[in-house]
């Protein structure tokens, strides 16, 4: 029982022998959410009766995994934040900075594919997010000594833990709200889900404007808020690892997802493949990579974007001031969220991801042409455009993990772990942009976030024209809208129906 990098040791997935096996005795919901309760630890080949779970009997356990995203959203606030303070606090170089970016969604690279791939597998959710969350207090911790050192690696490596804890919560969280409910509403659970973390970065950047950072010294050295501010997240997330403990989270497994696959569609849909053949999943990772590293280096660089764009301002005042408009902009993004979570309860998801990644790289691109202050004066057309960009980058990362997963079945849990290891394009592209900046400047330099803003694109194209029909599938899915329900063209269904024709068949005969 080993810890193999990629995630393929240890705890393999169940077997469709096993699982077809299990489906003639299924558990009901109701025996799912009992074990909850007890907190009674699943094997990940064994079927729960989780994959029935109906909307009103997620509500709760979705609800308490929504707190861990406004946590993360709050993390990621202050990064983007703490990127341009060190600039000044620490004396270095943009492209030196984008070293917290490194460490953060570095750390995202290697824990999924190792020890939280496999801790989610082998212990369930519950226990990783417990997990994810301790590692997280304890890198929050480490921040106070960096401080009092005044140490950039310091930092990074503080930085690096946080992440490790983060991504485990990612690697757990993001699986967990996409398939604890209905499939229908799969897309529109992390969609909702995610709007809280996008609150949760909008309140990171206000805080540190008007709070956090509000008193650094006449120059803008001191980092004294700094480990106050890591020590209130230690206890805070400390607390929040004994909560979910006591709370009732259902388990769902391996062989759950499977089974909700296989009572989902058949010829519409759900063909078991092995993990290598998983084209779908392995093109939607690209697609996460490129885009959150684009993501994130518009975030990272989002005030030195200001900088630029009001040349008429000292650094310091511009820095406090670009801070406001990031939470601005993070405003926009938590709204497009919702706004994306209202769409995908009326039209599909794959059109919502196509219109928005285009719309993306339009104005993306008009940000990048646009300079309405010359050479002397403030860039109010760029800035306003690239906030726009903020608008549309909304609902892209929660999209690309749902409709990437539709259909792994058994695979889900390692599939989910592949998507949340893409995030480390968050470690390179910033550099990337970064390194770009300090030489041609802030605004040019965003041609880099558009080059992978267009790799990223290719993915919503190839679901509309192949993969529609088998995504549509699950979209009208009835599989725990009504409590024990199957659709009759699933390969349950139909053999459910076989069997009910065989025994009217006996029952005539006698």
């Amino acid at each position: 029982m080993g810890v193999k990098f990629f995630g393929l040791g240890g705890n393999q997935e169940p077997s469709l022998d096993e699982i077809h096996t299990q489906q003639e005795r299924r558990p009901s919901a109701v025996v799912a959410m009992d074990l909850a309760r007890r907190r009674k630890s699943v094997a990940d080949k064994e079927i729960t009766g989780a994959s029935q779970i109906t909307t009103r009997q997620s509500i709760v356990p979705v609800t308490l995994v929504t707190i861990l995203f406004f946590l993360w959203g709050f993390a990621y606030g202050l990064l983007d934040v703490l990127n341009s303070r060190f600039q000044v606090a620490l004396d270095i170089s943009k492209g030196k900075s984008s070293g917290l970016q490194a460490a953060y969604f570095g750390a995202y690279f290697i824990g999924p594919l190792t020890y939280s791939g496999w801790f989610v597998r082998k212990f369930g959710y519950r226990y990783t997010f417990m997990l994810g969350l301790g590692i997280y207090c304890v890198g929050a911790l480490m921040f106070w000594p960096s401080a009092v050192k005044r140490s950039f690696p310091g930092f990074c490596g503080s930085m690096f833990i946080v992440g490790s804890g983060l991504s485990t919560l990612e690697t757990s969280a993001n699986p967990y709200i996409a398939v604890c409910g209905p499939p229908k509403w799969s897309e529109f659970r992390l969609e909702l889900s995610q709007s809280f973390q996008a609150v949760g970065s909008v309140v990171a950047p206000v805080l540190a404007s008007f709070v956090i950072f509000k008193n650094v010294g006449a120059d803008g050295k001191s980092l004294e808020a700094v480990q106050f501010v890591y020590l209130g997240i230690a206890a805070f997330v400390g607390l929040l690892a004994i909560v979910f403990y006591f709370v009732p989270l259902p388990e769902i497994t391996d062989a759950d997802m499977a089974d909700q696959a296989e009572m989902t569609t058949a010829a519409t849909g759900y063909v078991d493949k092995p993990m290598r053949k998983q084209y779908t999943l392995f093109f939607g990772v690209a697609a996460q990579f490129s885009y959150v590293g684009a993501q994130v280096a518009i975030a990272s660089y989002f005030i030195n974007f200001y900088e630029d764009a009001r040349p008429d301002l000292p650094r310091l005042v511009s820095q406090k001031q670009g801070a406001n408009y990031y939470a601005i902009a993070q405003g926009l993004f938590a709204i497009g969220r919702f706004s994306a979570a209202g769409l995908m309860y009326v039209t599909k998801a794959r059109y919502i991801l196509l219109a928005y990644q285009s719309l993306i790289m339009v104005f993306l691109a008009a940000a990048i042409g646009t300079n309405t202050g010359g050479s002397g004066g403030p860039n109010w057309g760029g800035l306003a455009l690239l906030m726009i960009v903020l608008f549309f980058e909304s609902c892209i990362f929660p999209t690309i993990f749902t409709l990437s997963l539709r259909g792994l079945g058994r695979h889900t849990k390692r599939g989910a772990s592949f998507l949340v290891a893409s995030v480390c394009g968050g470690a390179v592209i910033p550099a990337i942009l970064g390194t770009t900046a300090d030489k041609i400047g802030t605004r040019k330099a965003m041609i880099v976030p558009l080059a992978f803003f267009l790799i990223a694109w290719a993915f919503p194209i190839y679901l509309n024209a192949f993969k529609a029909k088998e995504l549509d599938a699950y979209s009208h899915s009835h599989v725990g809208v009504e409590p024990d329900a199957i659709d009759p063209d699933s390969r349950v269904g139909s053999v459910s129906m076989s069997k009910d024709v065989e025994a009217a068949h006996v029952e005539i005969k006698n």
